[in-house]
């Protein structure tokens, strides 16, 4: 990794760590916060990449559909959704139901 990547990698972990408990953010939403709208794949990457760090809470940020496409890097099947679920959060499908009401948008904060 150069060092390009991995200071963008620190800007996605910082946003991630503000994600509030029992909400959810995606990868399009960190990015365009970060001023790179289009890097949302990169932020995926960079959530892959967080696995070890356990102050980052990846398993809150998902697709802009509210999907839980990061799922299968998770130990376990069902982790990601298990934490999730264990924050209010309520998923069917790998899909996090009322999918608005549980978003925070790091723009807004709110």
């Amino acid at each position: 990794m150069d060092s390009n990547q991995t200071n963008f990698f620190e800007r996605v972990y910082e946003v991630a760590r503000q994600i509030p408990y029992g909400r959810v953010t995606s990868y399009g939403a960190i990015a365009k916060a970060l001023g790179a709208a289009r890097s949302a794949r990169m932020v995926g990457w960079a959530m892959n990449a967080s696995h070890a760090m356990e102050d980052v809470p990846a398993h809150r940020v998902v697709n802009r559909k509210g999907l839980l496409t990061g799922k299968f890097h998770f130990d376990g099947t069902n982790l990601m959704q298990q934490l999730l679920e264990s924050e209010g959060v309520k998923v069917v499908d790998n899909q996090i139901v009322d999918f608005e009401k549980y978003f925070w948008d790091p723009q807004n904060k709110d």
